[in-house]
């Protein structure tokens, strides 16, 4: 490992690439020895499912690579969604330490692009599958959850869906003003508030003291 902190692995939202991740990948390897890669996976992936243990084929394999025992990731919208599932019902806490999502429907939302046209789309609305499979007992999950909402973000219906709520997860929700969807992975100050996250050996520990949040002018 090239220092103790786990390397991090960048995670894109549907109908989109890595590439979204340039400007945050630039701004959490600034400090230096922090390993950080992005991933990009098919958009014809039409399951969440699969594409989770897909994500765990991955993790695996940097691990072994890396010689760590565990990774941060960072998903934004459909990617926190692929994340969550991986660490909460496939046993992916014993690899994943923090999981960041910027902008993913934990809740289900009713705005989602091309409406339901595609299968895995449909696996985001409220009331899915997924989705109540995600509300189910995790007494045990070691993943720590840092979810990064907007009161701007226009794919998110209702906005609170954004917000990881369940009552077995240690998570911290930070609300973040002026920053619609497509703009959380590339904000400026949205990348400083990930990096202090994963800075953070216990993100969820303050959670109940957490400031108001970002606001952007």
């Amino acid at each position: 490992p090239l220092d103790g902190r786990p390397p991090v692995l960048l995670l894109h939202g549907f109908i989109d690439n890595r590439s979204v991740f340039v400007l945050l990948r630039r701004a959490l390897s600034q400090d230096g020895g922090r390993l950080v890669e992005s991933l990009n996976y098919s958009p014809l992936t039409c399951d969440i499912r699969t594409a989770a243990e897909l994500l765990g084929r991955r993790v695996e394999e940097l691990c072994d690579r890396t010689g760590h025992r565990r990774v941060d990731i960072v998903g934004h919208s459909l990617g926190g969604l692929i994340a969550r599932y991986y660490a909460q019902r496939l046993g992916g806490d014993v690899r994943v330490r923090t999981l960041v999502t910027l902008g993913t429907p934990h809740g289900g939302t009713r705005v989602a692009p091309l409406a339901d046209a595609h299968p895995i789309v449909r696996q985001m609305r409220p009331g899915s599958a997924v989705i109540e499979e995600l509300k189910e007992p995790a007494p045990d999950c070691r993943t720590q959850f840092v979810s990064f909402w907007s009161d701007l973000d226009q794919i998110m219906d209702p906005l609170e869906t954004a917000c990881v709520d369940h009552p077995d997860l240690v998570a911290q929700n930070i609300r973040v003003t002026g920053i619609g969807h497509l703009a959380l992975p590339v904000h400026p100050a949205v990348a400083n508030g990930i990096r202090q996250a994963l800075d953070l050996a216990h993100p969820g520990a303050d959670a109940t003291e957490a400031p108001g949040g970002l606001t952007v002018a």
